[in-house]
């Protein structure tokens, strides 16, 4: 008996013990219905749509993971998406346009909001978050195929909620607003790799759906009459689907064999006992640049050429090769090493990105912006800025904090006019205050109070006890405290 022969009993043995134990338990009318209404447009998946995409579009500027996971626990890209792959899989014309006129409505929901709020935002630069959203690769490629195979058995077998909602906007959302992004600062480069990466996992949730349900059983005789052109439009859009999806399959194949291919080629030239630290490359149309750093108990001075040479003759495109040799040991050594060069480097980039972002908001220098890494403190004084009040360089701040986590940020206001403090029933609000005490922290100059006397001495006594100089002054009556800088500035 041959091979086949003795494979095909057991092929025949699955198939029907699928059928038996996964399909039947499977209530398909049920699961379409259910599919059907979430995959049109409503209000809700209007409202949704622009909450999320604000939420991830602040993420990406602030380079926040956190928030921009936020973004992903209100997403409602599941619902059509969904609907598109169950369309495709039981031919249902009327629920493919459904579920595509849904998806590209949100599309250009979300891109038009995104890119209104990055155009009123003060931040504009591309952020670590934002470049990781700018080009497909494998792992990004996989992230959207186990979203869309978890989505699909979820809803399949009535286990559809939030968690398996994120799945789907994790692959999906962020590109997204990048794509916003990319649109309201002009940087085409940017709009261009990140439209990429959303259509590349698009289509790869979508047709991974359609597969899952053609294996729980959902066919064309689940499906309400259809037409032969309804017929030929349902494969002309897997064809769409498939055709590009294809064409990025090919290149993100490509990229990862080269990838390894230059790992293989760097530890070459070093032996076994070297480590690679790192190994960026980036592939541009017309170059490809390696930066790599190696730990090594021996240096090679011609690594960078032997290397470059080797790996041009693997591609059609120039290679340019840097390596940040560092001598160590062997063994443990090396890898502690490895351990404290990747702290460093993630210091260095927080310390940089501080810079960057602190010079944007402050308009103040960079070179003017102080950096205490070993402390994690960072100063700098803000240059006065048209229509900026104190709570808007306190907000700035808090803003430009959050992408440093364990740092402490300070931003020194200008001496601009101190905002009134209200009064109620005579007891100063607690807000303003905080903002007083705010600045005359910041900026180490006294602040004189003037109003009704109690309401004077209960104020001076909040700022003393926050560490701010504060005198009191004119006596009056109002329902309003009056704050000066006591003193011009240092």
């Amino acid at each position: 008996m041959s091979v086949s022969a003795r494979r095909r009993p057991s092929l025949l043995a699955i198939r029907r013990w699928w059928r038996a134990h996964v399909r039947r338990d499977v209530d398909h009318e049920s699961v379409l219905a259910q599919v059907r209404d979430d995959a049109g447009w409503n209000g809700r998946y209007a409202f949704m749509i622009l909450m999320s995409a604000g939420i991830a579009v602040l993420g990406l500027l602030l380079s926040s993971p956190a928030v921009v996971i936020g973004a992903m626990l209100i997403s409602p890209l599941m619902g059509p998406i969904i609907g598109l792959g169950f369309g495709l899989a039981t031919f249902d014309w009327p629920e493919i346009r459904a579920s595509f006129a849904a998806l590209i409505l949100g599309t250009v929901l979300a891109v038009g909001f995104t890119a209104l709020v990055v155009a009123l935002s003060p931040l504009q630069n591309v952020t670590d978050e934002i470049a990781a959203r700018t080009r497909p690769n494998l792992f990004d490629l996989v992230v959207a195929l186990f979203s869309a195979l978890a989505g699909a058995y979820a809803v399949i077998h009535g286990r559809a909620g939030t968690v398996v909602g994120v799945a789907i906007a994790t692959a999906l959302m962020p590109p997204l607003a990048v794509v916003g992004f990319g649109l309201a600062t002009q940087n085409w480069t940017v709009f261009g790799g990140a439209l990429l990466l959303f259509v590349t996992n698009l289509m790869t949730i979508a047709l991974s759906a359609a597969m899952i349900a053609r294996l729980h059983g959902f066919g064309s005789h689940l499906s309400p009459q259809h037409t032969l052109v309804q017929t030929v439009l349902v494969f002309g859009s897997l064809a769409a689907l498939a055709l590009p999806l294809g064409v990025s399959l090919r290149q993100i194949a490509w990229e990862s064999l080269f990838t390894r291919q230059a790992r293989e080629v760097l530890t070459a030239e070093f032996g076994a006992d070297a480590r690679l630290s790192q190994v960026d490359i980036v592939y541009a149309a017309d170059r490809i640049s390696i930066d790599a750093t190696v730990l090594t108990p021996k240096l090679n001075p011609a690594a960078e050429k032997h290397a470059a040479t080797v790996l041009g003759q693997r591609t059609d495109r120039p290679v340019t090769v840097t390596i940040d040799q560092y001598r160590v040991g062997t063994g443990a050594e090396a890898e502690q090493a490895q351990i404290a060069n990747a702290a460093g480097r993630l210091g260095d980039r927080t310390a940089e990105r501080l810079i960057e972002q602190l010079a944007l908001v402050s308009g103040a220098p960079r070179e003017s912006i102080l950096i205490d890494a070993e402390q994690r403190h960072a100063v700098v004084r803000a240059q006065p800025l048209e229509g900026a009040t104190l709570a808007a360089y306190r907000t700035l701040e808090a803003r430009v904090a959050t992408i440093a986590p364990g740092w402490r940020v300070e931003l020194v206001p200008p001496l601009t006019a101190l905002p009134g403090v209200p009064l109620a029933e005579g007891v100063p609000d607690a807000t303003g205050l905080a903002l007083l005490a705010w600045a005359g922290t910041r900026t180490g100059v006294p602040i004189t109070l003037s109003g009704p006397q109690p309401a004077v001495e209960a104020a001076v006594n909040t700022l003393t006890g926050a560490g701010v100089m504060a005198t009191a002054g004119t006596v009056r009556n109002g329902d309003t405290l009056t704050a000066t800088w006591a003193t011009a500035a240092p």
